[in-house]
């Protein structure tokens, strides 16, 4: 399968070697230490994706993370094209058949089943469509017939003044449109876990999976929390857990600025952790492995909790593999409910439990007032 992998790109100037010989020197202008690039199952690069990432790379006004963000949407479409055997450059006679168009009709399908958000499906289309642009522009598909049709649509706006003003925008028949809903949805459009398949899940983890991947998962489904959240725990932020003076049991943990704990846009706040799982964590943070690991680590990175087997810190990307991997595991062992499972699944799974049990509370409050 397509797969993504980030290189360390260093750009070179042609020179004169001191024997009158063409020879290439590294320059300090361009480095890029994390470029997203993709290669295909049997090892070949994506030239022409490549080619594309690098431009981006190097344009100040774009930011490296939009940049590995489009190169994540463009390997789900790298997957695509290998598993039905397409070429990204053919456009059949019949529209309908060509890969955009297929691909599109996946990403509308997952949607409609409830396994990817609206949002995602629409960015990841998005991305698509931004790279065909540019290997037009630079003659990269030789298409013989137009890849879509654009279409302009006029967007209002009021300028500083006050006044009102208009703009026209091309926009792509192929687009996904990011429409909302009707009612109320889960944090991006993500699915709970039933219960048992919660537990299930758990159970399989703790048995077939690494220990800490197993304590990041269960501490994702007790406390709501975050997977860069979770990554960035420390040992001695569980010491700063108090108990909630209002729900005996429950700790508050802060986390955000100050605490080394990170926050989605660095909000300040608490998680509730239930007092069986901080006593696992604290438990998790005295284990021989994690001491170990310990000792490999690097100045304040001894500090965090969860640490690798090179006693580096976990990334975000890092833990999504191995969710990855474990998901095609559990699937295999009979599982079939874990086949699109994503770790932020865990999040929406505990907010639905506390809805829940909120309803449940209330609702004998209101009996018993009566």
């Amino acid at each position: 399968m397509a797969r993504l992998n980030y290189i360390n790109y260093q750009e070179f100037d042609a020179v004169l070697t001191p024997e009158n010989r063409l020879g290439w020197a590294p320059t300090s202008k361009i480095t890029n230490h994390k470029l997203p690039q993709i290669f295909w199952a049997d090892g070949s690069s994506w030239a022409e994706v490549n080619l594309w990432a690098l431009t981006r790379a190097l344009d100040q006004r774009i930011k490296p993370d939009t940049v590995q963000r489009t190169m994540k949407h463009l390997r789900h479409y790298a997957a695509y094209l290998e598993e039905k055997k397409l070429d990204w450059r053919h456009f059949p006679i019949k529209k309908e058949e060509g890969a955009l168009r297929t691909f599109r009709k996946r990403l509308v399908d997952a949607v409609d089943d409830g396994n990817l958000g609206n949002s995602t499906a629409s960015n990841c289309m998005a991305a698509v469509i931004q790279f065909y642009r540019f290997a037009e522009i630079y003659d990269l598909v030789g298409a013989a017939a137009p890849m879509w049709v654009d279409k302009s649509v006029v967007i209002p706006f009021h300028d500083s003044k006050g006044f009102k003003r208009t703009m026209t925008r091309q926009v792509s028949e192929l687009a996904i449109s990011n429409r909302r809903r009707a009612g109320q949805l889960l944090e991006d459009g993500l699915l709970p876990l039933r219960s048992e398949h919660m537990s299930q899940c758990l159970r399989y983890t703790a048995e077939h999976e690494t220990e800490e991947l197993h304590t990041m998962l269960a501490t994702g489904f007790f406390t709501g929390a975050r997977i860069g959240t979770i990554t960035t725990l420390t040992v001695t932020s569980l010491d700063t857990a108090r108990e909630d003076p209002m729900t005996p049991g429950v700790f508050l943990l802060p986390v955000g600025p100050g605490t080394g704990v990170a926050t989605k846009f660095s909000v300040s706040g608490n998680i509730m952790v239930p007092e069986a799982v901080l006593a696992e964590l604290r438990r998790f943070a005295t284990s021989t492995t994690r001491l170990l690991r310990e000792r490999k680590a690097k100045g304040g990175d001894k500090n965090r909790l969860f640490l690798t087997r090179s006693g580096e810190p976990y990334s975000v990307a890092v833990v999504n593999r191995l969710v990855h991997g474990m998901r095609k595991r559990a699937v295999a062992a009979g599982m079939t409910f874990m086949e699109n499972f994503t770790f932020h699944q865990s999040r929406a799974t505990f907010g639905t439990w506390l809805v829940q049990l909120l309803l449940e509370v209330t609702s004998k409050l209101k009996h018993f007032a009566l």
